[in-house]
């Protein structure tokens, strides 16, 4: 009998994301290779099951807006590089899109035991639905974890990547549902006088601990 109380290996956040090399529908594929781009690494439970497919549909319509932020997307299930051709396959007979970036076989779990997408108490054969956002520097920046039953937001992860990258580039907080365009947080002062003078540095405040500003 499986003990789903027994803790996981999870990665952690803003630590070096797990190292791996696994063959993907396009070839094989390291992290590495994504060297010097963000990434979003995701899994799935099965080929062949509907909320996944409604999912791989999403980040294939998203593909060319992940892209544009310097973004690559990568897949990953526990079935084999066949099961994954002729699913995709599928995906463009029936539903007309076209499946536009890779999807890692791991028939060895390798992948999913590293990155903890195998969670005892969903299913000790299958990866749930996790996403991983993997900075320019090999970085884990973010982790999302959804149940088998319910699909994850495609926007979400890629409005996700857009508030890191600003906050990366602009050294900003953003708020709740933080879209390009609107203000964002100033992080608050550290000191009892750098709080005293926060009123008079410019930004929209409204108490010494938030403050906003425009991004450029």
């Amino acid at each position: 009998m499986t003990d789903t109380t027994a803790p996981l290996a999870l990665p952690g956040l803003n630590r070096p994301a797990p190292d791996f090399s696994a063959n993907t529908t396009d070839g094989p594929r390291s992290l590495s290779d994504y060297k010097g781009r963000w990434l979003v690494l995701f899994s799935h439970p099965a080929d062949f099951t509907p909320v996944c497919t409604t999912e791989f549909i999403g980040f294939a319509k998203h593909h060319g807006q992940f892209k544009a932020l310097g973004c690559e997307l990568l897949g990953l299930s526990i079935d084999s590089i066949f099961a994954h051709i002729a699913w995709i396959r599928n995906i463009e007979e029936k539903f007309g899109v076209v499946i536009p970036f890779p999807i890692i076989e791991d028939l060895s779990m390798k992948v999913a035991h590293a990155y903890g997408m195998v969670q005892p108490g969903a299913s000790d054969t299958s990866a749930v639905r996790a996403t991983f956002v993997i900075d320019p520097e090999g970085v884990l920046r973010a982790m999302l974890y959804y149940p088998m039953s319910n699909g994850r937001s495609v926007p979400e992860i890629l409005r996700l990547v857009t508030a890191l990258q600003a906050s990366d580039a602009q050294k900003i907080a953003t708020p709740e549902g933080w879209t390009p365009g609107q203000d964002a947080i100033v992080p608050p002062p550290k000191t009892a006088e750098a709080a005293r003078q926060r009123g008079s540095e410019g930004y929209a405040t409204t108490d010494w601990y938030f403050s906003t500003r425009k991004v450029a």
